[in-house]
């Protein structure tokens, strides 16, 4: 056998797939396909009615999605289950998709939902994910490797005799053994996010995280610290991939935010939160000259008296109903550069119909950016959601980010955090 042929006999592009999408609908519904697109998973659709075609290879599927009409659900979607289970394939039932609201563990605007199985059961889309990643790790863990090879048993004696093929074939599933545990680093950071928004009939909080690969640089918080007190702040460390994400778990596990004295409590100001912070960082006099930005937020439920400090992050934004937009500037250099660096804070009161925007670097493109003579002017984008409830102004943005073609140097982390004042 030729070389081209000894390469031709390994399938390095589609030997494994990770979802197997069988149904008997039309099309793959939009939120999942874009799903698929920005997780970077290898997937496949099928009619229901052509299962056959994959009966003899389903050691080379992860997970199966199947997505039916309620109605139809007979004795053939029973027996490809059953067909799948033999093979320990993980299997999620999808009946409908519904306008329902419903929670999600990203906290990104959510605004359709899929039915699961004959119950009224619904999640969202990052529901969806968290199922499909969930079988998709046991699937890959219980098979002992991150692909099965798809070449007949007798064939793989003559391939390896030809030593490139049998370096392809190794470096391949290198690659993604790596890839899998990135995604799966990925998910333990997300974890590191808050699960639950503090809304209220008062405030609306609304969030959206979406990393350049795997895992972020960026990270965010909103921790209630007592009854009338609210601490939010984004992180933001310079670069992303996996040195980045480690200094984000230092980063969240170095901010203190109040401190317990006795039978008492003391929380922090911003400007003390941010200084404490900066001490810390440069104190562990880091490999690769890695710096952080960060805006930290203090709001008093109760008055509505917001006070902020930043070190060197972009501005928080306010926007005012009837009034033109304003970054709230306040003074501050990067974390992990100078150990005596000062920090200042500024305090505005906040009031009904308010809004405030945060955001990483990696959405100014969208946001606004500075003109030499005109100083920062806010985008088109941002005109065409300002107006609009910070739910659907943080959904606008992450359906315009996560849609928009950006350039290799303009790639980033993207995190964006909004609060409005409702009453």
């Amino acid at each position: 056998m030729e070389k081209v042929d000894l390469l031709n006999a390994i399938d390095l592009s589609s030997s494994y797939t990770d979802v197997l999408y069988l149904t008997n609908r039309n099309m793959l519904p939009h939120e999942v396909k874009k799903l698929f697109k920005h997780k970077k998973i290898s997937y496949r659709i099928l009619s229901i009615e052509k299962f056959s075609e994959v009966r003899g290879s389903l050691d080379l599927i992860g997970t199966v999605v199947i997505d039916i009409i309620k109605s139809d659900f007979s004795d053939k979607i029973v027996r490809i289950i059953e067909s799948l289970e033999i093979k320990h394939i993980g299997v999620i039932l999808i009946t409908e998709k519904t306008e329902e609201p419903v929670k999600s563990f990203s906290l990104s605007p959510i605004k359709n939902s899929f039915s699961l199985s004959k119950t009224s059961e619904s999640v969202s889309i990052d529901d969806l994910w968290a199922r499909i990643s969930v079988n998709l790790s046991s699937r890959k863990r219980n098979s002992g490797m991150s692909v099965i090879p798809a070449t007949p048993l007798k064939q793989v004696h003559t391939i390896y005799k030809n030593k490139l093929a049998e370096q392809l074939v190794s470096t391949k599933s290198l690659v993604e053994n790596l890839s899998e545990q990135l995604r799966l680093a990925g998910l333990v950071q997300q974890d590191f996010l808050p699960k639950v928004l503090p809304s209220d009939d008062k405030i609306q909080w609304a969030t959206f995280f979406m990393p350049a690969e795997w895992v972020s640089g960026d990270i965010y918080d909103i921790v209630r610290l007592d009854e009338n007190h609210i601490a939010f702040y984004i992180a933001d460390v310079v670069g992303h991939g996996m040195p980045a994400a480690l200094l984000t778990i230092f980063l969240k596990q170095a901010m203190v935010m109040r401190k317990t004295i006795g039978n008492n409590y003391k929380i922090f100001s911003p400007a003390e939160v941010v200084k404490a912070l900066n001490i810390k960082m440069a104190a562990q006099k880091l490999s690769g000259y890695q710096f952080a930005t960060c805006c930290y937020c203090l709001l008093n439920t109760k008055t509505l008296e917001l006070s902020y400090a930043r070190a060197g992050h972009p501005y928080p934004i306010l926007i005012r109903p009837g009034k033109e937009p304003e970054q709230l500037e306040v003074r501050g250099s990067l974390l992990g550069v100078f150990e005596q660096a000062e920090y200042h804070e500024n305090t505005i009161q906040l009031q009904q119909g308010d809004k405030i925007l945060m955001y990483s670097d990696g959405a100014e493109s969208c946001v606004g950016n500075f003109n030499d003579k005109a100083g920062f002017c806010f985008t088109e984008q941002f005109h065409d959601f300002k107006n609009m409830p910070i739910l659907d102004l943080m959904y606008g943005y992450s359906t315009f980010i996560q849609e928009k073609e950006f350039s290799q140097a303009e790639i980033d982390d993207v995190t964006m955090l909004g609060l409005e004042i409702i009453t």
